[in-house]
């Protein structure tokens, strides 16, 4: 019975992990994810790029978030899966301001 409830008990915490990662989420708590690398699904809402460098925001149901890219930037209304690591930015009367995702890569869906 004891090795059941250990199975159980492992089984949720992979689950756990395999949540899809939200902006919300990330920006809910940013230093919990502090130079981890995640990927992040959303909407291109503003983009800015010049020679090849750039930035864009994106967002998805949970919130809006600032992705900085080296290697050039996807155009507003585009669909983006986005991997990079987690910038915090200063946290204001409770409020993360500032936290952007430095991008390893994108790709347009």
């Amino acid at each position: 019975m004891k090795l059941k409830q250990t199975s159980v008990a492992m089984a949720a915490v992979v689950l756990a992990g395999c949540a899809p990662m939200t902006i919300g989420r990330i920006n809910a708590d940013p230093s919990r994810f502090r130079n981890q690398t995640v990927r992040i699904t959303g909407t291109v809402t503003t983009s800015v790029g010049l020679m090849g460098k750039g930035g864009y925001q994106i967002e998805d149901r949970t919130g809006k978030i600032i992705v900085i890219s080296g290697s050039g930037v996807p155009s507003r209304g585009s669909r983006v899966k986005v991997t990079g690591r987690v910038v915090p930015g200063a946290e204001v009367l409770g409020t993360a301001v500032g936290v952007t995702i430095r991008e390893e890569s994108h790709k347009v869906k």
